[in-house]
C-alpha cells in the first residue's frame, strides 16, 4: 500500500511539474505579466489537457519502474523523448482549439524547461521514494541466495544506492562463515529457506547454486515472490546481458560490444 501511494503521488506531482514548467516558459517568453495579446488562460488550459497524454507517453517508457535508475542516461533520453511528444501534443491541441500557435520560441522554452524540471524532479523524488520504501519495515524485503563475490558486491550496491529492494537475509547452499554481509544477516543454509520466505519476503535473488534453480523458482511461485537470477549463476560475466523478446519468446541475449548509441536500435 505504501508503494502504491508513493507511485500515485509521483504521477500526480509529475502532472503538476509539467503544467508548472509550461507556465514558467510562458512568463519567460512573454514577461512577468499576463499578456492581452497572448492570453494565459487558453494557453494553460491546453497544457492541462495535454498533461495526462504526456504522462501516458512517459509511463510507456517504464520510467516509473521500481528498479529504474532515474539518473541514467537512458532514462534521461526517455524523458527528453516524452517531453518532445508532450510539446507536440500541446501544439496540436492549441491548433485544434484556438488556431495556429504562433510562438516557436515559446515551444522551445517549454520543451527545454519541462525536460530539465521533470528530470530534476525525478532525481529528487526517486531519492525520497527509495528512503520511504526502505524504511522499517521495508516494503520489498529481499532474500539473497548464495554467498559469492558477485552477491557481496550486489548487496553493497543495493544498500549504497538505497535500492527499493532491501536485502534482509542471506542463505547459502554450502554454508558461510560470515555472520553478516554489509549489515545483512547470514541466516544459514537452504534448509531454512521455508522459514525465511514466511517472514514476508517479496523478492528472491539467486546468486549461486545453479542446481537449486527449479526448487527456488517453485518456492517463489508458491508464495507469490518475485524470483530474480544473477547472470553469473549461468556463467555470464560480461555485464552486458539483457532480456529480449524473440517473436514473443523471452531470451537472454549477450551481444558483441558496440557503440553506446546503438542501444536505441536494439
Amino acid at each position: 500500500m505504501r508503494y502504491k501511494g508513493l507511485l500515485l503521488l509521483w504521477l500526480l506531482t509529475d502532472l503538476a511539474v509539467f503544467i508548472g514548467s509550461y507556465a514558467l516558459a510562458y512568463f519567460v517568453r512573454v514577461g512577468w505579466i499576463l499578456s492581452t495579446d497572448f492570453p494565459f488562460e487558453p494557453y494553460i488550459t491546453v497544457v492541462a489537457i495535454s498533461a495526462p497524454l504526456w504522462l501516458v507517453v512517459l509511463i510507456t517508457t517504464r520510467t516509473f519502474a521500481l528498479t529504474r535508475s532515474q539518473g541514467s542516461m537512458r532514462n534521461l533520453a526517455y524523458i527528453i523523448y516524452s517531453s518532445a511528444v508532450g510539446t507536440a501534443l500541446f501544439a496540436l491541441g492549441y491548433y485544434f482549439f484556438y488556431g495556429l500557435f504562433f510562438s516557436r520560441m515559446l515551444l522551445l522554452y517549454a520543451l527545454v524547461i519541462s525536460t530539465v524540471t521533470i528530470w530534476i524532479w525525478h532525481l529528487l523524488y526517486s531519492k525520497f521514494q527509495r528512503a520511504m520504501l526502505r524504511k522499517d519495515p521495508p516494503v520489498f524485503p529481499t532474500l539473497i541466495v548464495g554467498v559469492t563475490r558477485e552477491s557481496r558486491e550486489l548487496i553493497k550496491k543495493l544498500n549504497k544506492g538505497s535500492n527499493p529492494l532491501k536485502p534482509v537475509a542471506v542463505l547459502d547452499g554450502r554454508g558461510c562463515k560470515d555472520s553478516d554481509i554489509d549489515g545483512v544477516p547470514v541466516r544459514g543454509k537452504l534448509n531454512k529457506l521455508e522459514d525465511v520466505l514466511n517472514e514476508g519476503i517479496t523478492h528472491l535473488i539467486q546468486c549461486s547454486d545453479l542446481e537449486q534453480v527449479l526448487n527456488l523458482l517453485s518456492a517463489c511461485r508458491q508464495k507469490k515472490i518475485t524470483y530474480m537470477l544473477l547472470p553469473s549463476v549461468l556463467g555470464i560475466v560480461e555485464r552486458d546481458e539483457k532480456v529480449e523478446s524473440l517473436e514473443g519468446q523471452p531470451v537472454t541475449m549477450v551481444g558483441p560490444r558496440e557503440s553506446k548509441l546503438m542501444w536505441f536500435f536494439k
